[in-house]
């Protein structure tokens, strides 16, 4: 079993992103499409990835941060190129090709996926669960004790439980910000 992790680990390492292009407004849908395509068909060693780049912006007339496509009409895939992973995405509903000449896959070099923010998920460890007693160890809460509630590996936060003022209060700290006790 730790085999073949390791195998996919080192597959991860040589695959490269590619820029798909979809229908303009089926970006998610397309995300989800080949997400699920990868998971039926057993291909999640020839495609790892599959990103909508996106940023925060604060919206003048209501107030309130909200998200936004930065490239609208298409999606970011890391994937090592094959003839069936190749099939596969442009196949998938709502693509229209992959971004290069004759929609040959051109991979993007480093520097591009640097400059478009995508990092790789890289799933943090943790060595607490919830109900741990944890130490915050930076941040506005410094040098408090809590007990974890509840914990999210995407987002790499965790809500703790902080006595304060006499009451138990639920604050949402990352994970670098405590450790356990």
């Amino acid at each position: 079993m730790t085999d073949k992790i390791d195998d996919r680990e080192k597959r991860a390492k040589n695959a490269k992103w590619y820029v798909v292009h979809t229908y303009s407004g089926h970006e998610n849908k397309v995300k989800a499409n080949l997400e699920k395509m990868v998971e039926n068909r057993g291909m999640k060693d020839d495609i790892f990835e599959v990103a909508v780049p996106t940023e925060e912006y604060l919206d003048s007339k209501s107030g309130k941060s909200k998200e936004r496509k930065l490239f609208p009409g298409y999606v970011l895939v890391k994937m090592i190129i094959n003839d069936e992973s190749w099939y596969l995405v442009r196949n998938t509903r709502g693509v229209t090709g992959f971004v290069g000449p004759a929609s040959k896959p051109v991979p993007l070099s480093d520097q591009e996926v640097k400059a478009l923010g995508v990092q790789d998920t890289v799933v943090p460890t943790v060595d607490f669960k919830v109900d741990d007693v944890v130490k915050v160890i930076s941040g506005p809460f410094e040098n408090f004790m809590g007990t974890v509630n509840n914990i999210n590996v995407e987002k790499k936060k965790a809500k703790v439980y902080v006595s304060m003022f006499g009451r138990e209060t639920l604050v949402e700290l990352d994970f670098d910000q405590i450790e356990k006790v």
